[in-house]
């Protein structure tokens, strides 16, 4: 599988823009930054306030992101920028069972949202938080690398709810373009942050996965607060049938424990069935957000 090439990522670390997802799920970003979903120069405070203690679990989500209805919700009027030469407004509504809109919701990791915009190869994330409009239709600025099938995946949790609904439909953007070639590693890096599975991760409504974050030299990074928590985890089964193609997140099981091998995570997870996962893992380092994917691979 491919991703973004390092240089190019390099370059719009440079640029001080970079346009992402998993999420993000921010809310500690600083109040003069317009648009939170953007790279943040200030180190943040350090905090996590969505992490896990033993024996503390999420609730399954209702849906999985492979269809656009769940659970009575429905995801209707999803419309993609229609062109790739900068950021354009992606919009959205979240309708009930009776067709009227949904917009009372709580927040989750500090967002009322989490929109995930993700090319049918994964060689396009992005993580970002909408903002809903008088007419009951939520928008976001997007900017997407080129045209392509994208799948858009939104989270949330209806209010008085003690389920999240994650529901997802997939939107082409007119061009021509060739799906990138699929390919798998345990770690990776993005030329300054790298990441790595550590240990195998096992199906379950109980598991753990371990994830050792250090600058590209090996030595161990501080993470700052990203959405209250250290890091967010998000990502896809990987299977030939998009119905088999899952999404799956990911939240931390108590706090970084800095080692000689790295800054070591450990999440807690609900994968339902063993196979191979790609993951994009986003941590904070030095005020920069970074965004890294890897594989897992989840045995039964």
């Amino acid at each position: 599988m491919s991703f973004l090439p390092a240089r190019r990522l390099l370059a719009l670390l440079a640029a001080g823009a970079l346009s992402l997802s998993a999420a993000a799920c921010g809310g500690d970003e600083p109040a003069a930054e317009p648009d939170p979903d953007r790279i943040v120069l200030n180190p943040p405070s350090d905090g996590a306030g969505h992490t896990h203690a033993p024996g503390e679990s999420d609730a399954a989500s209702i849906g999985d992101g492979t269809t656009a209805s769940a659970g009575g919700y429905r995801l209707s009027d999803v419309r993609l920028p229609r062109g790739t030469d900068g950021p354009g407004d992606l919009s959205f509504r979240i309708l009930d069972r009776d067709g009227q809109p949904v917009t009372d919701l709580t927040e989750v990791q500090t967002k009322l949202v989490h929109l995930y915009v993700v090319r049918t190869d994964l060689g396009v994330y992005r993580h970002v938080h909408p903002s809903l409009t008088g007419d009951s239709t939520w928008t976001v600025p997007v900017d997407l690398d080129g045209p392509g099938d994208y799948r858009v995946l939104a989270d949330f949790q209806p209010a008085g709810a003690d389920r999240p609904v994650v529901l997802g439909e997939t939107v082409a953007v007119p061009g021509r373009w060739r799906p990138t070639v699929a390919t798998a590693s345990d770690q990776s890096d993005d030329g300054i942050v790298r990441v790595a599975v550590d240990g195998p991760v096992e199906a379950g409504e109980d598991g753990r996965l371990h994830l050792v974050v250090t600058t590209v030299d090996g030595e161990p990074v501080t993470l700052g607060s990203y959405l209250g928590t250290s890091a967010h985890v998000s990502g896809f089964r990987v299977a030939d049938r998009p119905a088999d193609q899952v999404f799956v997140h990911v939240h931390p099981y108590g706090a970084p424990e800095v080692t000689d091998d790295g800054t070591r995570l450990t999440f807690h997870t609900t994968f339902e069935r063993p196979g191979d996962y790609h993951l994009f893992v986003q941590v904070r380092v030095d005020g920069l957000l970074h965004t890294v994917p890897v594989t897992a691979t989840v045995t039964s």
